[in-house]
């Protein structure tokens, strides 16, 4: 079943309540600790939804592709094993639906990896990556 933008928003917005609420109920749980990473790509939509991410999760990796864009194709196997393994947050930042948000981040080639820690942009990588890196470089950051 394919899902409209809509009802995939609706879903990620449903999951992170719930991780919130989790959160806020745990007892062990002092405020500070970011969420746990979600497994799978987080398809980010915007300059307020890329905000929120990143001030939800200590390390995010932000994977700036195209759809019609060959290495960024290449990358995306790697990009999902990241977000399945890794202790990072992953998200995709589709560049033709988010022109803004990718002058933003002063992305001017495809695939553009940005990492985030502590909510700050730490690292930027042009290009496909190897995995081995992505994740020496994530584990540098992670807290």
């Amino acid at each position: 079943m394919v899902m409209s933008e809509t009802d995939e928003l609706d879903e990620i917005r449903q999951r992170k309540r719930e991780r919130l609420e989790e959160q806020a109920n745990s007892p062990d749980s002092d405020g500070q600790e970011a969420q746990e990473a979600p497994s799978e790509p987080i398809h980010v939509t915007g300059s307020e939804h890329l905000e929120d991410v990143v001030s939800t999760h200590d390390v995010v990796l932000v994977d700036f592709y195209a759809d019609w864009c060959g290495p960024c194709k290449m990358l995306e196997p790697i990009v999902e094993a990241l977000a399945r393994e890794s202790a990072a947050a992953v998200a995709k930042v589709d560049v033709d639906a988010n022109q803004v948000l990718a002058s933003e981040y002063g992305v001017r080639g495809v695939p553009t990896l940005v990492l985030f820690a502590g909510g700050e942009p730490v690292e930027q990588l042009v290009g496909v990556q190897d995995r081995s890196a992505l994740e020496n470089l994530i584990e540098q950051h992670a807290a």
